[in-house]
Parts: C-alpha cells; structure tokens; sequence
C-alpha cells in the first residue's frame, strides 16, 4: 500500500465548506438543518446549485452531480465537501471526478453509504481519504466537527450490545482504514476499488438479508480484493438485529467469513446505518478513511489518527 497519502489542512472559523448531493436528494429542511450546524461551527456554508434537483432517486442527471461536485473540488474557496444525502447515484460517477483538481487542492469528502463509493475511488486515483459520516445526532455532529477542525486522533470502543459485537478474533493490527458500506465495497471490485494490502478494512451494511451479504462478502474474498488485510473493524450490522434464515443469524454469517482470515476481527463499533442514541434518535460516530489505524480487540477499541494536517 502506498504511503503517500494526500492530508487536507484542518478547516478553521471562517472556512467554506460545500454542501453537494452526487447521490440521492435531500429536503430543503435538511439542508437547512446541515446549514445550522455548519455555521454553529463558526463555518461559512453554500450548496451546490442542482443539489436539491430530482431524477427519479437521484438528485437530478449525472452531469449535473458531477458538475456540482467537480466545482467543490475546483473551488479555492471551498475547504470541505459535505455531502447531502447518500441513497443511489454516487457510484455512476465515481470515476469521473476531476482527479486532478483534488491532487492540487486536497479537501475533505463527508458522506457514507452510497457515498462510499466516491471514497473509493479518491483513495484509489489520490490516495486521498475522506470522513465516513454524517451531521444527523449528537455524536454524529461532534465526531465530524473533531475530524474537520482538528488533527486529534479518534478512538471508537466496542458496544458490547451492538449486533457485529459478535464477532471477534483476538490480536492486534495497525494499518490503514479502508472501507465503508458492504454493499458499496463489493460492486466497487473491477472498478474502483484501491488496494487493501496493508488495511484494515471497515464495513458496515444497512439491509437484512443473510444471503446478500454472504454474496458481497464472498465476491469481495474470491476476488482478491481482500488480499493482504491485515484486520477487520466492523461497525453497524443493526439491520440484522432479529433476522434469521434457516437457523442462521448475521453472527453466523459474518464468523463463517472472517474466521478464514486468520487476523484480528473486532466488531460491535458505533459507526454506520441504523444506529440511535439513548432516546432512539439516529445517531454514529463518523470515522476518518485512509489514514492510520490500530486496531486492539483485547481492549476493544479501533484508534484512527486525523486525516488532516
């Protein structure tokens, strides 16, 4: 894995930031929540002009996405890219991205879900890593803002209620954190998937189907993608909570999986879809991609240095 990892610069009071939608679309009520928050930051905030547009689950046609997030991207101005929403679409433009505007002006890309996507491929054309998060909760917002507005590490502990909390197997590993949505990881092999030698792969997923993600996890595995991972981390598999198929639960699934590994597997982390706080609101800890990690499964926790400088 390369080292040579891009590191944006820290955003300060004052700084613009860019709300994009290269997936699905918002309302204008979320919007204006992300705006408030933004601003309560001491940031400046703008949207892009088609990132409230409609085309079926999209947020309008391609080029207009691609449009909006290119322009982030080309924008001096612009500090960090927030997306809007994740949802559907963000994978029909990911390799698309003005590559070379983000090699000479690296910037942060906030989103999960579909957006992982776009993670991705910036890793894979920029060893340029992102926020995997949203601004929807408390934790949510606090752990963004931390990841944007300072270089101190992050440390996630596992839940020992959480679903994937399930599934460990002991040791220790330090690499770089790749991954994000399961869904997003599998049908990104082929076309933009970065090399995962020396990572510690990050999943989450968001439906309940046993047999669709024993599909992505097997596709990711007998594809090479996984080859020369050195840990897992695993955060929400909440969609799962009370499903079974023929006797088998996700527990099942995933310990089939990752026990022919043979590396540290550490689940149960507060990050991803279908988490809530304690008064059942969504809520996650965002997490930063494509920087440091050390991942300890005695103690419990995944320690994720700053992706910014």
């Amino acid at each position: 894995m390369k080292k040579d990892f891009l590191r944006p610069t820290a955003l300060q009071s004052g700084d613009l930031v860019r709300l994009v939608s290269p997936a699905s679309f918002p309302s204008q009520s979320h919007i204006d929540d992300y705006i408030n928050t933004l601003e309560s930051w001491g940031l400046r905030c703008d949207t892009g002009k088609h990132a409230l547009n409609e085309l079926g689950y999209m947020a309008g046609a391609d080029a207009d996405r691609l449009e909006d997030l290119n322009e982030a991207f080309r924008d001096p101005q612009v500090r960090a890219v927030i997306t809007t929403t994740g949802g559907a679409g963000a994978y029909r433009i990911a390799n698309r991205i003005d590559f070379d505007a983000v090699r000479a002006d690296p910037k942060p890309l906030v989103g999960f879900s579909d957006i992982t996507s776009l993670h991705l491929s910036l890793l894979k054309h920029c060893n340029l890593g992102g926020i995997h998060g949203c601004l929807v909760g408390h934790k949510a917002q606090a752990s963004v803002k931390q990841l944007l507005l300072s270089t101190d590490p992050i440390t996630l502990e596992r839940e020992t209620g959480a679903v994937s909390a399930e599934i460990e197997f002991p040791g220790h590993a330090q690499g770089v954190l790749i991954g994000g949505n399961l869904q997003m990881l599998a049908t990104s092999v082929g076309a933009w998937m970065p090399s995962m030698h020396g990572a510690i792969l990050f999943l989450e997923y968001h439906r309940a189907k046993l047999g669709t993600i024993d599909r992505y996890l097997t596709q990711l595995m007998h594809s090479g993608a996984l080859d020369g991972i050195v840990g897992v981390a695993l955060g929400s598999f909440e969609c799962c909570r009370h499903f079974t198929d023929r006797g088998w639960g996700i527990a099942d699934v995933l310990n089939d999986h990752f026990r022919r590994l043979n590396i540290p597997v550490l689940g149960g982390l507060y990050a991803g879809h279908n988490l809530t706080d304690n008064d059942g609101n969504h809520d996650q800890s965002a997490i930063p991609l494509g920087t440091s990690a050390s991942l300890d499964v005695s103690a419990g926790t995944l320690t994720i240095e700053s992706l910014m400088r």
